[in-house]
């Protein structure tokens, strides 16, 4: 028989078609090319109204953090102390950030505050579109020569979730480094080290250091290496240029933790501190439960993190079947050809462990749960099974609507107990489907795909692949 050519994974394997893209095509038609007007036209029509209210609101109400960003790269720039200004009134906000990320809003200095905005927000839109691709990859890929327009619609469908949406209104960088984890964890073929990416977004803010420990429990060591070696090399660069703010962040700002970045009991802090905090009057108590519920946390999603890792590696055959137990399925290495079976438990995997960064963290706020994004691409995978949609749908609906704030007005003074009690719960929405969401992909999603590897029908003769079969 003839061999079957294809891409490679990193175990130097062929990949089946069914995985990848759609088939290479020399001219592309004016169809084409409509289709990729469409598809371009969809996402910046969902972008408008968006991008129109927050770039168009009161001038203190702009992009608040991308002020804080600039006026960091301008106290650069002036050899000004980075962690001692304060915006302008009304927000008065600090610089929280490493000196590294300082460093980097250098050129964001030489463009005017309006001129600023608009190319932050462009990249914010760029960084989406990158997230979305290799979050929704296998579905993107199986509509064909429609993929354009998919992307769109998916582009458009992720920018109306609430976390995104705070990503414009407030000119953060979650999605540049949700964008920049996925790349480096989810390329099947890097054309760089990888944990490069990784290494740059640990340098540009702390929490993707979750990363460090994914590398590490799935085997991926030289990552962990060059995402480490590119962390401090950036490090000792902005030590080079601003040795005295760089020793003021790490001996000094760092440990003042919530007393910069915000009342760690605030509404919009949805990691597992903030839900505590909530509940329970600061002091030691507090500080304890807080530690032994992220301790748990971390346990248990780092090992769901890794059964997933490991089991996607399983499918493609880079590594061997993982032995064990989820809920009450045995896991065995299924054949290459289940590509996007493979790479939605990889991609879950990876959401795991960025979910991890926001609720572990002491302050994990609501715009950092862009990482729903890859959430409900693993759900979904190519499409195929109609559960896994309705449970990714599910997902997006309920990131739709900002429900933590409906609570925080429900649970005020004035409502009766049980609407008091209720609103309570509801402020904590978000913090506890990211808990949810944590153990769906960790454990319904693979038992659910261990079922239907199991439901093959073993008459039908395994097909090789890359091989050639005699």
């Amino acid at each position: 028989m003839r061999a079957v050519s294809g891409a490679r994974d990193e175990a130097g394997r062929s990949v089946s078609a069914q995985a990848g893209g759609p088939p290479r095509r020399g001219r592309r038609s004016p169809l084409d090319a409509l289709i990729m007007l469409a598809g371009v036209a969809v996402a910046v029509a969902a972008a408008a109204p968006i991008v129109s209210r927050w770039l168009y609101n009161q001038p203190d109400q702009r992009l608040v953090d991308l002020e804080v960003y600039r006026e960091g790269g301008l106290a650069a720039l002036r050899g000004a102390p980075l962690y001692d200004f304060l915006t302008q009134p009304p927000q008065l906000l600090p610089f929280t950030y490493p000196p590294f990320a300082a460093v980097l809003a250098v050129p964001f200095t030489l463009l005017s505050w309006r001129a600023a905005q608009w190319a932050w927000t462009a990249l914010i839109y760029a960084a989406l579109v990158i997230a979305v691709w290799y979050a929704f990859r296998d579905l993107i890929r199986r509509t064909g020569r429609w993929a354009p327009l998919t992307l769109g619609l998916l582009v458009a469908a992720m920018t109306w979730l609430d976390p995104v949406r705070d990503q414009v209104r407030f000119g953060q960088v979650g999605l540049f480094l949700l964008a920049m984890c996925l790349a480096d964890c989810c390329t099947r073929s890097a054309r760089w080290p990888r944990g490069l990416l990784v290494g740059l977004a640990l340098a540009i803010k702390l929490v993707p250091g979750v990363f460090l420990i994914w590398f590490l429990i799935t085997g991926r060591r030289d990552a962990f290496v060059n995402a480490l070696v590119t962390a401090v090399v950036a490090t000792l660069g902005a030590f080079a240029v601003l040795p005295h703010d760089s020793a003021g962040y790490w001996f000094g700002a760092l440990l003042q933790g919530g007393d910069r970045t915000g009342a760690v009991d605030g509404t919009t802090n949805q990691a597992i501190n903030g839900i505590v905090a909530r509940i329970i009057d600061q002091g030691a108590a507090r500080t304890a439960v807080w530690l032994v519920l992220a301790l748990a946390m971390a346990y248990f999603g780092f090992k769901l993190a890794r059964r997933a890792t490991y089991t996607a590696d399983a499918l493609v055959g880079a590594r061997p079947a993982v032995s064990g137990r989820i809920g009450t399925d045995h896991w065995a290495a299924a054949d290459p050809l289940s590509g996007a079976n493979a790479y939605s438990l990889l991609l879950a995997g990876v959401a795991i462990t960025g979910l991890l960064s926001v609720l572990l963290s002491p302050v994990g706020w609501i715009h950092h749960l862009v990482w729903m994004i890859p959430v409900v691409g693993a759900l979904v995978g190519d499409g195929r099974d109609t559960r896994r949609c309705l449970s990714g749908l599910a997902i997006w609906i309920f990131f739709l609507f900002p429900l933590p704030w409906w609570g925080a007005h429900l649970s005020g003074t004035g409502h009766a107990p049980i609407t008091r009690v209720w609103g309570s719960l509801e402020r904590d929405a978000f913090g506890l489907a990211a808990i949810a969401a944590v153990l769906v992909l960790g454990i319904w999603l693979p038992n659910r795909l261990a079922r239907q590897i199991g439901r093959e029908d073993p008459s039908q003769r395994k097909v090789e692949v890359g091989t050639l079969a005699t």
